[in-house]
C-alpha cells in the first residue's frame, strides 16, 4: 500500500513582504499485513453451451465448498465473474464457425487470516479450480498506519521548511496550507498452485508511504 499524502508551505518571519517556503517530507511504515484476496476460477469447455454449463456449475460448487471449508469464519466468498463464450475455429474457412463454448466463473476470496492463502489455492485447485490470481495483501484498516506516516511526514516537512529559512537567513512561521492526496497500491504476491506439495506463500509487509504529491 502505497499513500501519497503532504504537501506545506511555511511563511518567513520578519519579512517586508508575505513569502512563503514550500516544503514537502517523506515516510514509510512497513507492517504486517492482515488480510488478503485472491481470485480462484473454474474454465470449462463443450461443444455446447449448456454442457460447458453443466460441468462448470459441477465443479465450481465443488471448488467453493472446499474453499469454505478451509476459511470458515475468516473471510467470504464473492462471485467476481461469470462468463459463456463461443469458440471459434482457427484452420482455413472455420473462423466464423462456432466449435464449442467456454464457460469461466471466478470467485474472490477475501481472509483475515493470511495463514490460509496457501491452503485456499491447494484447497481450490483439489477440487477443480484451475485459475488463480493473487494474492493480494493489505490492512483492513489502513487509517492508524496512514496517520502515523502522515505525522512523521509532517515533522520532516517542518524541519525541510526550517532548513531551507535558515539558509536563507529567515525564521519560519506558521504553516499557511497543507494538502493531502493518497493513492494506495497493494502488495502483491505470485501465487503457484498445483502439484502435490502445499503452496508456499510469503506475507512479508505492506509499505505505507507519506510523501508529497
Amino acid at each position: 500500500m502505497r499513500i501519497a499524502i503532504l504537501f506545506l508551505a511555511a511563511s518567513l518571519a520578519g519579512a517586508q513582504t508575505t513569502n512563503t517556503i514550500q516544503a514537502s517530507g517523506n515516510a514509510t511504515r512497513n507492517v504486517k499485513p492482515d488480510m488478503a484476496q485472491l481470485t480462484i476460477g473454474v474454465v470449462t469447455d463443450a461443444t455446447t453451451a449448456q454442457a460447458a454449463a453443466d460441468q462448470n456449475a459441477a465443479l465450481a460448487d465443488a471448488v467453493i465448498k472446499a474453499l469454505t471449508a478451509v476459511l470458515g469464519t475468516s473471510g467470504s466468498i464473492e462471485t467476481a465473474y461469470y462468463s459463456i463464450s463461443p469458440r471459434y475455429g482457427n484452420q482455413p474457412n472455420t473462423s466464423q464457425t462456432v466449435i464449442g463454448y467456454t464457460v469461466s466463473n471466478t470467485v474472490q476470496v477475501t481472509t483475515t487470516n493470511v495463514a490460509l492463502v496457501g491452503k485456499l489455492i491447494d484447497a481450490g485447485n483439489a477440487a477443480g479450480a484451475n485459475t488463480v490470481s493473487g494474492p493480494n495483501f493489505g490492512l483492513q484498516n489502513p487509517d492508524p498506519e496512514v496517520q502515523l506516516a502522515l505525522a512523521a511526514a509532517s515533522k520532516q516537512a517542518l524541519a525541510h521548511a526550517a532548513a531551507i529559512a535558515s539558509g536563507l537567513g529567515a525564521k519560519t512561521g506558521a504553516v499557511v496550507s497543507a494538502q493531502e492526496a493518497s493513492a494506495i497500491t497493494p502488495f502483491l504476491v505470485g501465487a503457484a498452485g498445483g502439484g502435490g506439495a502445499a503452496t508456499p506463500i510469503q506475507t512479508g509487509t505492506v509499505s505505507v508511504s507519506a510523501t508529497s504529491p
